[in-house]
């Protein structure tokens, strides 16, 4: 059993049709990375494994139990943690309060410590307000946010967008760092050669549907599919 497993998902935004059949996979442990032009669904899929949109048709299963259509608070009960790509830290309290606020219903949630050695920069940015933090640090306290829950699955959405080169460096030396102590991460990213570097397995979205499933090095010897869908 896959500790998320989705079957022939159909999403709507209102009366549009955003996702026909989508199905996928994540086991305990792997990084998945869901890729695809902007518009294809990737984002669309994230919110409704999270429960922010609710399928119309089709299952979706955590840890053996379906979670397809529970608003997010439960869903987040259960384990998984969705990081925005809005990244909606709460601006008007402090770095070390958000991670205090996070942690506060988590029943297994990881100390600030822990936090503070994965993330050195919050630590010193721990009595700053939310609003006082660059684009980079914010995505740092979102996934932190996620973190300090001790959440089996994170679904991290577009985490490397407007960020400078080094801070991206740096999250994805984290992301690779999560991943190799047995995180379970689900990663949606325009940084086709960074994603394909953290990934054991990947699909393509395209116009709502899965069109590829594979590893990326299976994936990077059709350069051809790469260039259609991925525009790389």
């Amino acid at each position: 059993m896959s500790l998320l497993e989705v079957e022939g998902i159909h999403t709507y935004y209102g009366d549009s049709h955003i996702l026909f059949d989508v199905s996928l996979r994540v086991e305990e442990g792997e990084l998945v990375a869901l890729l695809g032009r902007n518009g294809s669904g990737k984002t669309t899929t994230m919110k409704t494994l999270m429960g922010v949109l609710k399928p119309r048709a089709g299952a979706i299963r955590f840890a053996g139990k379906a979670i397809g259509g529970l608003p997010p608070y439960e869903v987040a009960r259960r384990g998984v943690q969705l990081v925005p790509d809005e990244r909606r830290i709460v601006p008007s309290i402090t770095v070390e309060e958000n991670l205090q606020l996070a942690a506060l219903t988590a029943p297994n949630a990881w100390t600030l410590d822990r936090i503070y050695e994965l993330f050195p920069r919050l630590k010193q940015r721990r009595r700053n307000m939310g609003r006082a933090l660059s684009g980079g640090e914010q995505q740092m306290l979102a996934i932190a946010r996620a973190l300090i829950r001790d959440a089996r699955l994170i679904l991290l959405d577009e985490p490397f967008e407007g960020l400078a080169p080094i801070i991206v460096q740096n999250l994805i030396a984290t992301t690779k760092l999560l991943a190799e102590q047995g995180r379970t991460i689900v990663i949606v990213e325009q940084n086709v050669r960074a994603t394909l570097s953290l990934a054991h397995r990947c699909y393509i979205l395209s116009k709502g549907r899965v069109i590829y499933e594979g590893t990326p090095q299976e994936l990077q010897r059709e350069p051809e599919l790469m260039h259609r869908y991925l525009g790389v």
